[in-house]
């Protein structure tokens, strides 16, 4: 499986959007400060992901949610979720 995942930072109240094949463990590098991208912008929450069984679909996905459009999605998708924050749009 692949998973395509939005990390929201507690620091910044931004997100960020990957993919991987180890979910547990791509969280636990970026909380680790072990991914140059975000080791400033700690601590992270797992906010939202997907499972993708193609490596293709997944980077697909993730690109998209980059969009405006997909970014668009995410905040929809998270509306309660977010309503609990401040997030700069």
């Amino acid at each position: 499986m692949y998973y395509v995942y939005v990390l929201l930072s507690d620091k910044d109240n931004a997100f960020y959007t990957g993919f991987t094949d180890d979910l547990r463990r791509r969280v636990a590098e970026h909380n680790t400060g072990r991914v140059r991208s975000t080791a400033k912008r700690r601590p992270l929450r797992l906010v939202y992901y997907e499972a993708c069984l193609h490596k293709g679909d997944a980077t697909h996905r993730e690109r998209y949610l980059k969009t405006t459009f997909g970014k668009q999605y995410i905040r929809g998708r998270l509306k309660n979720h977010l309503a609990e924050f401040v997030i700069d749009t």
